[in-house]
């Protein structure tokens, strides 16, 4: 079992507060009186263990966490080839860079490309 609890009752929503994607996406599930744990990743620090176990539910490399076209990401960094756990303290110290909005329901795992996706889950 997992860091992150789900369940099948309720949606939990990794997401940034500044997101306009999330943003939209948290009024669409709420239209749709949709129940959402909301978890916005720039006031509530996840732990490594989380942003593995989000890569792993997601079928991806914690790299691919990281949205490299992110104006903070293109600031700051240049591209790189970095260890596993080099990604995660990334985003750990900027997770405004972190792929989001993600949601989870159950045993199923989404990353939110447009806000009607969440009706997926």
């Amino acid at each position: 079992m997992g860091e992150i609890a789900t369940s099948e009752k309720q949606i939990t929503l990794f997401y940034s507060s500044k997101s306009v994607r999330a943003k939209q996406t948290l009024a669409y599930a709420k239209a749709e009186g949709l129940p959402i744990l909301e978890i916005d990743i720039l006031k509530t620090k996840i732990t490594g263990t989380q942003i593995i176990e989000l890569a792993d539910r997601l079928h991806i490399n914690v790299v691919d966490l990281v949205n490299q076209e992110h104006p903070a990401y293109k600031s700051k960094f240049q591209s790189h080839d970095l260890s596993t756990n080099d990604w995660i303290k990334m985003i750990q110290n900027n997770p405004e860079i972190m792929k989001q909005p993600i949601a989870l329901r159950g045993d199923i795992t989404i990353l939110v490309e447009t806000p009607t996706d969440i009706i997926k889950i």
